[in-house]
């Protein structure tokens, strides 16, 4: 079994196609606004689990990890771009480091620069 797609909502879908193509260089698959609903390809994908206590997280975060080589970098290109960040690049507990970045309907995703997390 292999995850085919994830879907994050959003409140106007071609805001969000612009955004996802322009600030994330997302390619655009096919669009149907009639349903609002667009495809998009990122060069990979992994799904994680993470528990936490925190309820205020639930529905907040999409859980979505954008795994770059350098943080730094990212969050600068990023930033350029339009892309607001909840968190700046930060050290992890686990030794990596990571960012909160958000899209235009403040649907948050990891940008995460971890060690283990590029294969």
């Amino acid at each position: 079994m292999e995850i085919g797609y994830l879907n994050i909502f959003v409140s106007n879908l071609a805001r969000a196609i612009d955004f996802y193509t322009r600030v994330f260089e997302m390619e655009l698959i096919d669009s149907e606004p009639q349903f609002g609903y667009a495809r998009l390809r990122a060069a990979k994908i992994s799904i994680a689990l993470a528990e936490t206590d925190d309820a205020a997280l639930y529905g907040r975060h999409t859980g979505v990890g954008l795994v770059v080589a350098d943080l730094d970098v990212a969050y600068e290109t990023l930033s350029a771009r339009g892309a607001t960040f909840d968190t700046p690049p930060t050290r992890q507990p686990w030794g990596g480091r990571l960012a909160l970045v958000a899209d235009q309907d403040q649907n948050l995703f990891y940008l995460d620069q971890g060690e283990g997390h590029n294969e």
